[in-house]
This record gives structure tokens, sequence and C-alpha cells, in this order.
């Protein structure tokens, strides 16, 4: 991978930024969440491998996973851009007001991984799995994500492309998170990008990993010892009574 504007630059997603007719209210939601208000603003560069977005609930990480999904063509609901599904449409407009900078040689293959949706994807996929694909309803909520990684997000017919993920740790296992971490390691190595909102500090560990950082100060590069999720896991497992004195 070469950097942004090189002559054999090949990430699917080169950057992300506000689409010249966009028309939104920057004091309503979502262009009101800082973190969103900047990308509008800035426009905001993925590199190459994994960029975790991390930060507190409501800071915008999902709303922005959610919209460069959709922008670059996947299901909002999850699944690939091989096959659509939908339900009930609860997503914000973000992704109509986004434009993806996309190599035209990249590859094109994507897939959107959106933990709380996922029971309706499993539906779809049954109805057009094959022989050979997992039956995922009938597995536990961990054991179906692992499932997906080992059949779609890393298998060598279906990577190299974006993908998204959406917390995937909330479904699973300390040692299922640490099977993701080495999974994810070997899809970077096949050229995938990925995009991924996490509260995890053991999955956003990642060597190598891009990390920003949201919050009130809206999006910020920033190293994973200094993530706030680290600073205070860190502190709760070395002394939890002081935490229990100021919650109990």
């Amino acid at each position: 991978m070469t950097e942004r504007g090189g002559p054999f630059d090949d990430r699917p997603v080169r950057r992300v930024r506000t689409r010249r007719d966009a028309a939104y209210d920057a004091s309503a939601w979502p262009a009101s969440i800082p973190a969103v208000g900047q990308l509008l603003r800035d426009g905001l560069d993925l590199p190459a491998g994994v960029t975790f977005l991390v930060g507190e609930n409501g800071a915008g990480k999902s709303t922005i996973v959610e919209a460069v999904a959709e922008a670059y063509g996947l299901p909002p609901e999850g699944g690939s851009n091989q096959g659509h599904h939908a339900t009930r449409r609860t997503e914000s407009p973000l992704a109509d007001w986004l434009l993806l900078e996309r190599a035209p040689w990249a590859a094109k293959w994507g897939f959107f991984l959106r933990a709380e949706t996922m029971h309706g994807y499993y539906t779809y996929f049954e109805s057009v799995a094959t022989g050979d694909d997992p039956a995922l309803h009938t597995m536990s909520h961990g054991e179906s994500f692992n499932a997906l990684l080992a059949t779609r997000l890393n298998h060598p017919q279906f990577t190299a492309g974006l993908v998204c993920l959406d917390e995937p740790e909330a479904a699973l296992s300390f040692s299922s998170t640490l099977s993701w971490l080495a999974n994810l390691a070997e899809m970077v190595q096949r050229g995938t990008q990925v995009l991924c909102a996490t509260h995890s500090p053991v999955l956003s560990a990642l060597p190598g990993a891009h990390i920003l950082e949201l919050g009130e100060w809206g999006i910020r590069e920033t190293a994973w010892a200094e993530l706030e999720v680290v600073r205070n896991e860190r502190s709760f497992l070395d002394a939890p009574g002081r935490w229990f004195r100021h919650l109990l």
C-alpha cells in the first residue's frame, strides 16, 4: 500500500468528504455531533489497514461507520454488497451527504457487520445460503460472529475491499476477541481495509492500527495507551474498590 495520492494507491476508500450538493443543518442531528460535524467540515483520510473509532456512547462512532458503509454501497442493516435486505430504516441521513474517494482499480467487495441488526441479516443469509454456508441462526451470538469471520470477513474468496465493523466485541468473549485480533491482522495482509467502531481496549490494541478517539472535541488521532477507555479499565482492574466507593 502507498500513501494517498500515489500512482499505486489501491485503498478501497482513500478519503471521506462531504458532497458539494449536501444540504444539512449543522445545528441538527447528526451534524450537531462534534465528530460528525468535523467529518463534514474537514473530511477524513482512511489509511490502509485498520482504523478504529473509539469513544463514549453517543460520540458518533456507529453513525460514521454506518454512513461510510452505506455510501460504499453496503446494506445499512449489515451484509455484503452482493445482496441487500431491509426491514425498517432507522439510519441517519449522513450517508447521503458523503462522497467516498475510491481508487478505480481497488477491490469493490465489502461487508458491514452491525451488531444490533444481524438477526435480520441471518434470516436473509439463510434464504440464499448454499450447503457449505453455516447455519447462523442455530449458533450463539458469539459463535455466529466467529463463523462470519471465518466464512466471509477473513476468507480468501472475499477478502480485500472494505469491511465496516460496528462494535463486534458485543458478541465476543475475551478469547474470541483475541482470535479476531489475529484474523484482522491476516485480513490486512490480504489487502482488506477495515473501519471499526469499538469500545474494546483489547480489540483496539491491534499493532499498526490507526486509532481515532471521538468526543466533545470532535475527532483526534491518539495512541492506544492514551485512550480514556484503556486508562479507565486499567484503573478499575487494578483496584475495583476505589470505583465501588463512588458507585455503590
